[in-house]
């Protein structure tokens, strides 16, 4: 077992949970596991159609460091208004809808979250071979949602939640306490209780785990996420300055060592 690490960053995310169609489309406040599959899916060309495609990502494992939750803002959002019938947004059944499609678009502001991902090796080394070189490009939940760069910090890393806890750089949060003898408190999130909490808090039950990506046919099942508070080195955490935190992920990415790592 292996793993990679996501950087995922941007303007804005949005990782709809249960409004696929409807007036509201809401985000979860975390990345979805259904988000992250379809994303690596999307990057090997794998159809949505195909039934066999998501039983090759079922023993992946996520666990996302909060560097910065972001800000919840709403987008009201209309397409097709003042138009004539024929112009106006189309139907599933090849009409017009004849009127404004009106939708209220959730998204988090400014958030940033890092992933590691942990499964077999081959599997692990597909999906980074694909995100070097997507067939259809990876997005923030909503394909408005482009991430920033560095997207994929390390492709094949030995215990990558480790990394979370020891080596990747830490993005500024306002919010975040300030360090206390020599840490700082930062927010992580499970799909399996880590054994170093015996009882960890259950911070979600998310309705995300996909069974289908066919069109007419999506479904999803439910998972658990619990939630921990784990005290990170407070070196990890770069200055304000945008230009240097990009720098020391650069860095981070292609394992130049930093002041920022440290020691094991």
């Amino acid at each position: 077992m292996t793993g990679l690490l996501l950087r995922l960053a941007g303007p804005l995310q949005s990782w709809g949970e249960r409004s696929a169609f409807a007036r509201d489309r809401d985000t979860a406040g975390l990345p979805t596991r259904s988000g992250i599959i379809g994303m690596f899916a999307a990057a090997e060309g794998i159809p949505r159609d195909d039934p066999h495609a998501l039983a090759h990502y079922e023993t992946l494992q996520l666990t996302v460091r909060v560097d910065r939750p972001g800000v919840r803002l709403v987008d009201y959002h209309t397409v097709g208004g003042g138009q004539p019938k024929e112009r106006t947004a189309a139907t599933s059944t090849g009409g017009n809808k004849g009127a404004a499609v009106i939708t209220n678009r959730h998204y988090m502001a400014d958030a940033v979250f890092v992933i590691a991902v942990t499964g077999p090796d081959q599997r692990i080394a597909r999906i980074a071979d694909a995100l070097h070189q997507p067939h259809w490009s990876p997005y923030l939940g909503r394909r408005a949602c482009v991430p920033d760069e560095p997207f994929l910090l390390r492709a094949s890393v030995n215990d990558p939640v480790e990394e979370l806890l020891r080596h990747v750089p830490l993005s500024p949060d306002p919010a975040r306490p300030a360090a206390t003898d020599g840490t700082m408190p930062v927010m992580f999130l499970w799909e399996q209780p880590p054994d170093a909490q015996p009882d960890p808090d259950v911070f979600a039950f998310l309705h995300d785990t996909p069974r289908s990506f066919a069109q007419h046919g999506r479904s999803h099942s439910k998972r658990h996420i619990y939630r921990t508070v784990e005290q990170l080195p407070a070196a990890l955490a770069a200055p304000d300055h945008e230009r240097t935190l990009h720098q020391h992920l650069v860095d981070y990415a292609l394992n130049i060592p930093t002041s920022k790592e440290v020691p094991s």
